[in-house]
């Protein structure tokens, strides 16, 4: 997995978008179980703080120290550093495992079979991220599309394909519930 946001930690920290509050309430509607949760790649741990919520444990990990330094502290969340396909995670012992804007950067074969081992039986991996934002001004959208395709777009890494697709086009062998658009 590449680290690509180390450097930069304090600053993703501060401007990465939030996930709706309604994406947590979702996914804790379709479980019955909730002991442990594992957030994988959780960067600065903003599903991880919203996970405690619900959760009596969240595991949070990072392959970024620097990352991990800027996660908030909370009494039921454990951070450490681990990749996505070796979280150490006891087997079966996970009920709800996430993945936030990150999946597109993992060795997708070995993630499955880390999924495969620390998932209890009925667990749930949900996987979300964003695009670009959408305005209602035309003008506007246009400005955000050419900077986002013609300034930066040389600059992000292969794997943003992924994104811009929706992950439609990433490898997911699992059993799929419909997708949940929150705004």
């Amino acid at each position: 997995m590449k680290d690509l946001f180390s450097q930069q930690a304090a600053a993703y920290a501060r401007y990465r978008p939030v996930y709706p509050l309604g994406l947590y309430d979702h996914l804790a509607g379709l479980i019955t179980q909730r002991g442990m949760a594992w957030d994988c790649a959780t960067g600065n741990g903003q599903a991880a703080i919203e996970l405690a919520r619900y959760f009596d444990m969240v595991f949070a990990s990072d392959i970024s120290e620097k990352q991990l330094v800027h996660a908030p502290p909370h009494d039921h969340i454990t951070y450490f550093i681990a990749p996505a396909n070796a979280s150490g995670l006891p087997d079966h012992s996970i009920d709800l495992i996430t993945v936030a804007q990150a999946y597109h950067w993992f060795d997708f074969t070995a993630f499955r079979q880390e999924v495969k081992r620390v998932a209890k039986p009925g667990a749930l991996l949900a996987i979300w991220g964003y695009g670009l934002i959408q305005t209602g001004d035309a003008v506007l959208q246009t400005i955000i599309h050419d900077f986002y395709r013609l300034k930066t777009g040389p600059y992000w890494d292969a794997e943003r394909k992924y994104v811009d697709d929706q992950y439609t086009t990433v490898p997911f062998p699992y059993a799929e519930l419909p997708p949940c658009l929150l705004y």
